[in-house]
Parts: structure tokens; C-alpha cells; sequence
């Protein structure tokens, strides 16, 4: 009866692992939220006021929005991750210019990486992710961050180049914010 008593034991603890992750996925929308708040004071937090010299380097990258107005809750979702991985990447590499606070960085490196892990981890709907794929808002959004990566090599990812991008992921949060909010 013992080993009865064990395998009763395991199935209890994996039975309540699975109702904790899909829990977890049922609050998604809701930890993105925090997620992007948290993003958005730390991108503040990483560094000062938006230097003045930096003014007239400014660049139109144009957020494709309409990549967060599909007719399907679950498709936004895939483009919050994909958004999410890319902003990731951008703040991943050649930082040594940017004049940032490393701590608030890497708090918010690590806060979109475990956002990304759970987004991840609670599958959208294969088909979902599947038209997402292959659709034209994929490329605009692919695009978009090209435009941001050309610009801070052509720049050498000085500090402006950086300030500036900054910046502009903190406009992306922010569209992203507003949008959720809608759903």
C-alpha cells in the first residue's frame, strides 16, 4: 500500500502543477500588463531624461499598429511575444555605449525573458501561431525592428542611437499598453 500511497502522492503533485500553469495562462493578459508596467518604469529607471543632443538624430520608425488590431484575441497574443523577442534581442547586444543603469537593464532584460518563457509555455493555438507566421503583419513588425537594428549599426550604437531607440521602445510599450487595454 505504501508505494500506492507514493504514485497517489506524484499524481496529486503533477495533477496541481498543470492546474497552476493553466491558471498562469488564464492570467496572461493580466501579467502582461504588469509585465509592460514594470518594462516601462525600468526603461525610465535605466537612464535620465532624454539628452537634448540627441533631439535631431530623432527617426520616424513607424510602429505598424495595425499588428495589435487583428479580429482575434489569440493572434495579438502571439504578436505581444513576438514584439516582446525582438525588443529583447535589441537591448541584448553592443550596450557598451549606452550610458544605462545595469541593474534596471538587466531587471528588465529578465522580465521580458520570463514573460517570454510563459507565453511560450501556455501554447497559443498551433493554427494560431501558424497564420501569424506567414502573415504580412509578421513582416511589417520583422521590419520595424530591422529599421531600429540598421539604425543603431550605422550609428555604432552610441548613446544617442541608443537614447533614441530607447525611446522608441518605450512608444511600443506603451501603443502595446493601450491596445491590451481594449481587448
Amino acid at each position: 500500500t505504501m508505494n500506492a500511497f507514493g504514485l497517489i502522492q506524484i499524481a496529486l503533485i503533477l495533477s496541481s502543477t498543470t492546474i497552476i500553469s493553466s491558471l498562469q495562462c488564464n492570467h496572461l493578459p493580466l501579467q502582461r500588463r504588469k509585465v509592460i508596467e514594470n518594462s516601462l518604469r525600468l526603461l525610465d529607471k535605466m537612464g535620465k531624461k532624454f539628452p537634448q543632443q540627441c533631439l535631431r538624430e530623432k527617426m520616424p520608425f513607424r510602429f505598424p499598429t495595425q499588428v495589435l488590431q487583428p479580429r482575434q484575441k489569440e493572434t495579438v497574443g502571439v504578436a505581444i511575444e513576438e514584439i516582446f523577442q525582438h525588443i529583447f534581442y535589441v537591448f541584448s547586444k553592443n550596450l557598451t555605449l549606452a550610458a544605462w543603469d545595469g541593474t534596471a537593464l538587466d531587471e528588465f532584460q529578465n522580465g521580458l525573458y520570463l514573460q517570454i518563457e510563459q507565453l511560450e509555455a501556455c501554447v497559443v493555438k498551433k493554427h494560431t501561431q501558424h497564420r501569424w507566421s506567414k502573415g504580412v503583419s509578421r513582416l511589417k513588425l520583422k521590419k520595424y525592428f530591422q529599421k531600429i537594428d540598421c539604425f543603431l549599426k550605422d550609428k555604432q550604437h552610441d548613446m544617442c542611437s541608443w537614447e533614441i531607440s530607447r525611446a522608441e521602445m518605450r512608444r511600443c510599450l506603451q501603443l502595446i499598453d493601450k491596445m491590451t487595454r481594449k481587448l
